[in-house]
């Protein structure tokens, strides 16, 4: 009995594991953002984010998606896709701000997600505007997909 209960864990499917494969074939493991709550906090208070890392907020239409560092630690890309999972914009090495006012980093063209990676990550991968990334296990992103 033990050794069917073995087989058959064995054979079920695991959790798909958010990813992002970008445009040279680099696969980033996401974390999701997808409720307001999660959204406030982003990657603040966080000193390292691995280099195969990045963080997806997804929302539910197309925007122009104001970003800011307020206690972030670490130098951020903030790159934003369209509803088809296509760069239309990037900000690249935003800096920590640990005292207000701190600048807002916006997208010129609507967004429907933004992902955050670490300073330097977006020029390194060719993650720039027009470029099509594929995202796997995100609900609800590229619009239209059911994330797989």
């Amino acid at each position: 009995m033990l050794a069917l209960l073995l087989v058959l864990a064995a054979a079920a499917p695991a959790e798909a594991v958010p990813l992002c494969v970008v445009p040279d074939g680099s696969r980033l493991v996401l974390e999701l953002v997808l409720s307001d709550k999660e959204k406030a906090t982003g990657l603040m208070y966080r000193d390292k984010l691995a280099a195969d890392h990045g963080m997806l907020f997804v929302f539910d239409t197309d925007d122009i998606l104001a970003f800011w560092m307020k206690n972030t630690l670490i130098p951020l890309d903030i790159i934003w896709f369209d509803a088809t999972g296509r760069v239309a914009d990037v900000h690249a090495d935003a800096q920590p701000c640990r005292a207000d006012p701190c600048p807002k980093f916006s997208n010129m063209l609507p967004a429907r997600a933004v992902l955050l990676v670490n300073a330097g990550y977006a020029a390194a991968h060719g993650l720039k505007p027009g470029a099509a990334a594929t995202f796997q296990g995100v609900p609800r992103f590229p619009a239209g997909d059911k994330g797989k």
